[in-house]
């Protein structure tokens, strides 16, 4: 059995190694910032969405507030490290510590769906690291450890001498001129750990970004919201300010249009986790981007995050017309809370091809009916031009719409009418999932003549045609708005390259029709 003796003897000695790595792990923290002049805690408040969140956004909103947040967070992380290390201060050091903790947990607490917006190194139940190191903050401030290997021996032996005292009762022993020497080496016990944390701090800033994880030091992708160079454009669709460029649904879905590659869907599937879209939809709408397309199916996640993020992101539900529930899927859209609908553009060119445009029309009407816009999506000329020659009373068009100037377009001469979404060849001279719009210079011509808006989507042939092509082509052929399936680290990139097409466009012909 360890004797009481033995255990007080090393209690000291424990609660110093506790004090340095605690000080060690703020101390890094607080540098990195520091030394970081990019760094804002913005994006951090901003995610924020539990009870206390309203108050995280108010400071990450106005300018001073977070100049200071950021002053505040960046040196008190800084300062609380150094002296934890040295033993200086150790109780203030520890309750300034303790309190900049409860606010990290406070912002995103480890439970229920709260943590969204942060990155994490793993998974918690109400009991994370920035408990524990708070906990530990607690003891260190309680026991007055400073005064054990550390300097605050020096700073309090006037009025006191160390003992252990809050932990376990010893008796004082006098201090002799061999003992001070030993206490003066004591004293300084975090100096060599500070030597090598400065050594390792010098080495790893020569070769890489800051990439500390914790509540303390957070990165988000958000930090590139830093880098938009202008503002979205709008403009306006059925009612709705919508931004020029429109968030797609098939990744987020899991679905990709992907050729020959037999994993592209479970890998998006795998990218895309709840968190991840929830936070990609948040990034997007701070992007300015502020409609999504979306399905019934996804109706989870949109719900999700317009409740945890207060989010606006306005939404335009993709809905199908099955012979068996005709009007089920609209009627569960509209429940849902879309904010516009219009048929998905397989089921649009089954039931013109068919020749029962007159079941595409009724659809169209009963949306209208329930009191929403209604649109008519198409893969096929063939529907618009149906649409605008028997009086389909649609709202607005959503119209696939991209060249053809890429290696796996098939020949010109094997495309045929409504292939898209309904044939596959082995054959690459043949369509296999790898064209949307057969004959865009046609789509182009013809939708000159359209005075209705025109959302037009896979502008980017599925990822065939690189974005400052397909977008441009779009915008200039006459599409008042694209819509493109983006992932979280595309999204600013397209947003600006969206306001730099749109704000230098010469030679576009159709008239703007929204």
């Amino acid at each position: 059995m360890i004797s009481v003796e033995f255990r007080n003897r090393h209690v000291p000695l424990l609660l110093a190694l506790l004090r340095i790595a605690a000080g060690w792990h703020f101390l890094y923290e607080g540098l990195i910032k520091v030394l970081d002049p990019s760094w804002t805690a913005r994006w951090y408040l901003e995610g924020s969405r539990w009870i206390f969140g309203d108050f995280f956004r108010w400071i990450a909103s106005d300018p001073s507030l977070l100049s200071a947040a950021d002053f505040l967070n960046s040196w008190g992380l800084t300062l609380t490290g150094l002296a934890l290390m040295l033993g200086l201060f150790t109780r203030f050091a520890s309750w300034t510590g303790i309190v900049m903790l409860a606010a990290y947990y406070l912002a995103y607490p480890p439970f229920g769906i709260w943590t969204t917006g942060a990155i994490n190194e793993g998974n918690y139940f109400i009991v994370s690291k920035n408990i524990i190191e708070l906990l530990a903050l607690l003891v260190l401030g309680f026991t007055q450890s400073g005064r054990f290997y550390g300097l605050d021996f020096y700073r309090t032996r006037k009025t006191a001498t160390p003992t252990t005292e809050g932990i376990n009762s010893v008796n004082t022993v006098a201090i002799s001129d061999s003992s001070r020497r030993r206490d003066l080496i004591k004293s300084l016990a975090g100096l060599p750990f500070l030597a090598l944390f400065s050594g390792g701090l010098i080495k790893s800033l020569s070769g890489r970004e800051p990439d500390a994880v914790s509540g303390a030091t957070i990165k988000l992708d958000f930090k590139k919201l830093d880098e938009l160079e202008g503002k979205l454009p709008t403009g306006q669709l059925c009612g709705y300010e919508v931004s020029r460029l429109i968030m797609g649904c098939n990744l987020i879905s899991g679905y990709a249009h992907a050729r020959d590659l037999k994993y592209a869907n479970q890998l998006f599937k795998a990218y895309n986790d709840e968190k991840r879209i929830l936070n990609t939809l948040h990034l997007a709408e701070m992007a300015g981007i502020n409609t999504t397309f979306t399905v019934n199916r996804n109706y989870p996640y949109i719900r999700k995050y317009l409740k945890i993020y207060n989010g606006r992101m306005q939404t335009i539900y993709q809905v199908y017309i099955k012979e068996d529930n005709f009007f089920g899927d609209i009627d569960l859209a509209i429940s849902n809370g879309a904010n516009l609908l219009y048929i998905q553009g397989a089921e649009s060119d089954r039931y013109v091809r068919e020749g029962k445009s007159g079941k595409l029309a009724e659809a169209v009407e009963y949306i209208k009916k329930k009191g929403f816009p209604a649109g008519v999506g198409a893969h096929s000329l063939e529907v618009i031009k149906t649409c605008e020659k028997e009086g389909i009373p649609a709202d607005f068009y959503v119209k696939t719409f991209h060249h053809d100037n890429y290696w796996s377009a098939h020949p010109r001469e094997n495309r045929t009418e409504f292939s898209v979404d309904t044939k596959r060849y082995s054959d690459h001279n043949m369509i296999h999932d790898n064209i949307f719009d057969l004959f865009p210079e046609q789509t182009a011509e013809f939708m000159k003549s359209v005075r209705k808006p025109w959302i037009a989507f896979k502008v980017l042939a599925a990822g065939a045609i690189a974005p400052k092509d397909g977008f441009r082509y779009a915008f200039e052929n006459g599409a008042d708005f694209i819509c493109v399936g983006m992932f979280d680290f595309q999204i600013v990139e397209d947003v600006n390259l969206a306001c730099e097409i749109t704000g230098s466009l010469k030679n576009r012909e159709r008239g703007w029709y929204s």
